[in-house]
């Protein structure tokens, strides 16, 4: 057995069934152990970017974490804002990273660098397997990494001698961390702390936004606690017969004067909120005057327990049951980001999961789907666009035979990573994915403005605008193997996405919407 060899297999052993794949020179040993390890499904990605993502949406499906397979430094860095989206989603992953073999780096050849420097700061594990004997082992360490003490990315490092080399065996069997139990103490302080406040909020991610979480949320709602999730979150159900939180606003002007005058903020399965950016003469802490934050439980807690052991310290009681279905009727006329949303809610399948990069034209269809048939809605957490094909793509290999996957993406976000498209195509998955296309980084102008930084002249207009020359989504799609059409209008729109539900294998929408 070789360390490659090795690595897969202890890899399988633990559960890893998926591997998104940019190999290079250093990994064809990895390649031909993925070759012989029928148990890992392993896909090619033109992009490591794509991989990255990929492996994300598969985690977030499964629970489980996936594994990458990157080449050297620069592979990494190609992949590193999704594995940034990844750490901020507390999503498990395995990147499995070539590098030259140990002997090799001493002559500092084109491709050498810094990998342990350059994959540090986004993994919460990182290790070298520089012996084959010691490959099985790490890999079974990595495995156990990504769930604890705070999920995330790990990175092992395989140098490529120690791939080719015999002397690799099996790692030691590792068991899964398991997310941290309620406080007793915490949760009594809470309880004491929300009976003294006169507005109290939870704000609430991780478990807590399951079905189990969200009818625990619930009860703390009905004993009047307002209950908010974070701006972005990794997975929460959503649909009719749910419970529907409210959620953190984005910009932190907005956050504040919706939450003035709380005067306590309970946290669980996340961190006190904080604007995404700083912005002249605002705050960047969205906690108001006045209020106190209390943390209950971070990410690495289960807070669907700590919120169901809080309404049982409150003596909460079951809440009413949440809204019926409420499917609106076929959006006419213009086609914009809410009748959008109101075909989507109209034709999404039971049981969908949802990749929203839709940036700006994103929250319409968020609003529209909250009484929708149940389904999952994935966001993309680190702010990193680009994410939202390949957290489909990832998502439908793992959701294969049983979910459709709706990915919303907006075309800026789209053009970092359209190379998932191809992937699709070859996996003959089912994602639909729809692309909001306004010929513009939409969010940027309304930055622009928000910073102060001026009014736009040409130069500006030039940065934020892809209007010259227009992209044609629809042949980009087709050139790489996904069937496509273009929407100017709310009926052509329906009809379309009506299409793609029923049918299998990929398909896109080249969703025409303005651009102010």
């Amino acid at each position: 057995m070789t360390g490659a060899e090795a690595l897969v297999s202890t890899l399988a052993d633990h559960g890893v069934t998926a591997c998104f794949a940019n190999p290079g020179t250093s990994e064809m040993h990895l390649v031909t152990a993925l070759d012989h390890e029928p148990r890992i499904h392993s896909s090619l990605c033109l992009f490591e970017g794509v991989a990255t993502g990929a492996a994300d949406g598969h985690a977030r499906v499964t629970g489980n974490p996936a594994m990458t397979l990157l080449h050297l430094g620069a592979g990494f860095l190609n992949g590193g804002a999704n594995i940034h989206n990844a750490k901020r989603a507390w999503t498990p992953m395995i990147n499995v990273i070539g590098d030259h073999a140990v002997p090799h780096l001493r002559y500092d050849a084109p491709l050498t660098s810094n990998i342990l420097g350059l994959a540090g700061p986004n993994s919460v594990w990182i290790k070298s397997a520089n012996q084959a004997g010691e490959a099985g082992n790490l890999a079974a360490e990595a495995w156990e990494a990504s769930f604890s003490p705070v999920p995330g990315p790990v990175s092992l490092l395989l140098p490529a001698d120690t791939a080719w080399t015999e002397g690799g065996k099996p790692g030691k069997a590792r068991t899964r961390p398991s997310l941290r139990a309620p406080d007793a103490g915490r949760i009594a302080a809470a309880a004491k702390a929300v009976r003294g406040a006169m507005k109290p909020v939870i704000l609430i991610n991780g478990t807590a936004l399951t079905p189990a979480g969200l009818a625990h949320a619930a009860r703390l709602k009905a004993s009047g606690i307002r209950v908010l999730t974070d701006t972005f979150f990794p997975r929460m159900a959503r649909g009719a017969g749910l419970f529907a939180p409210d959620r953190m606003q984005y910009f932190a002007e907005g956050a504040m004067a919706d939450l003035e005058g709380t005067d306590l903020m309970l946290v669980a399965g996340t961190q006190v909120p904080v604007a995404f950016f700083a912005y002249p003469g605002k705050p960047s802490v969205l906690v108001p005057a006045g209020c106190t934050p209390l943390v209950i439980g971070g990410p690495e807690t289960d807070s669907a327990a700590i919120l169901g052991a809080l309404a049982d310290a409150l003596g909460a009681r079951a809440s009413a049951d949440p809204a019926p279905l409420d499917l609106p009727g076929l959006p006419t006329g213009a086609l914009n980001a809410a009748t959008i949303g109101a075909s989507i809610a109209r034709h999404m399948p039971e049981g969908t999961f949802v990749s929203d990069d839709g940036v700006s034209n994103g929250l319409p269809a968020f609003l529209m789907t909250g009484r929708a048939r149940p389904h999952e809605w994935m966001m993309l957490t680190g702010g990193a666009i680009g994410q939202g094909l390949p957290l489909a793509l990832g998502a439908a290999i793992a959701a294969r035979g049983r979910s459709k996957v709706l990915c919303l993406s907006g075309d800026g976000a789209a053009m970092y990573t359209n190379q998932a498209l191809w992937s699709m195509a070859r996996e003959g998955v089912d994602v639909v994915n729809v692309i909001f296309v306004n010929h513009s980084y939409r969010i940027l102008n309304i930055e622009l403005a928000r910073t102060g930084a001026g009014n736009p002249g040409r130069v500006a207009d030039d940065l934020l605008g892809l209007g010259r020359p227009e992209i044609n989504w629809v042949k980009l799609s087709e050139a790489q193997g996904v069937p496509a059409v273009s929407a100017a209008t709310a009926e052509d729109f329906d009809a379309a996405l009506a299409r793609a539900f029923t049918e299998p294998g990929p398909h896109l929408i080249a969703a025409h919407v303005p651009a102010r």
